[in-house]
């Protein structure tokens, strides 16, 4: 993790800027192609919620603005940030799995499913509040989803990115998913939402590379 300097950050007047608004955040909502990526992650056996927040992680990884965080009157830049998912638990209610992201898919596979059955027989709302190095997730599988808001703290407002997914569709011979970004506007734009939904489907795109040959 470094500590950017803000005095001579180029974000600098966005930062005074945004810091000022009640509700600083944005989001966006895009449909992405998992034609490829959705049978080859069933054929090899691995939840299609773990192989979707794997693809979210990897490319919020890939740029540094979903890596910065607001700390009082510092930004801070972590090397790696790592997901937290909001998992279906058999009441009806949901509980929190969070993990540690790896560019690996089969090792953050298997960390996944550990912690999704842990937290499943002890369900939790506690994530660690000492971490900003998240990045929250929720899957919602009965809807194909046109936006999404997230509630989020503001007081202050938080500066962890969160996502949102919802059910696949078709659209011709193409199998497509709704995949929500927000972040906090002091730190991205516009322009850093399209680089990660570019980042996403090319990871969609090519699932072989991720996951080897069947």
């Amino acid at each position: 993790m470094r500590v950017i300097d803000v005095e001579t950050w180029s974000r600098r007047e966005h930062l005074a800027f945004y810091r000022g608004f009640d509700h600083p955040h944005f989001a966006m909502c895009a449909n992405v192609e998992v034609t490829a990526f959705y049978p080859a992650v069933r054929q090899r056996g691995v939840s299609f919620t773990v192989a979707a927040a794997y693809a979210v992680s990897r490319a919020a990884n890939t740029i540094p603005q979903f890596r910065y965080r607001i700390r009082g009157d510092q930004v801070v830049e972590h090397e790696v940030v790592h997901p937290s998912i909001a998992i279906l638990v058999d009441d009806e209610t949901f509980t929190f799995a969070s993990f540690e992201y790896t560019p690996d898919l089969i090792l953050f596979a298997a960390r996944a499913a550990q912690r999704i059955a842990n937290v499943q027989e002890h369900p939790s709302l506690d994530v660690d509040e000492g971490r900003d190095d998240w990045l929250f997730m929720t899957p919602i599988p009965w809807v194909s989803f046109t936006s999404f808001q997230h509630p989020v703290h503001l007081q202050p407002p938080s500066s962890v990115p969160l996502f949102a997914w919802g059910k696949l569709f078709g659209d011709g011979e193409r199998l497509m998913m709704p995949l929500q970004a927000q972040g906090h506007h002091a730190l991205m734009d516009g322009l850093h939402m399209g680089r990660f939904y570019e980042k996403v489907q090319e990871l969609l795109d090519r699932p072989a590379s991720l996951l080897g040959e069947a």
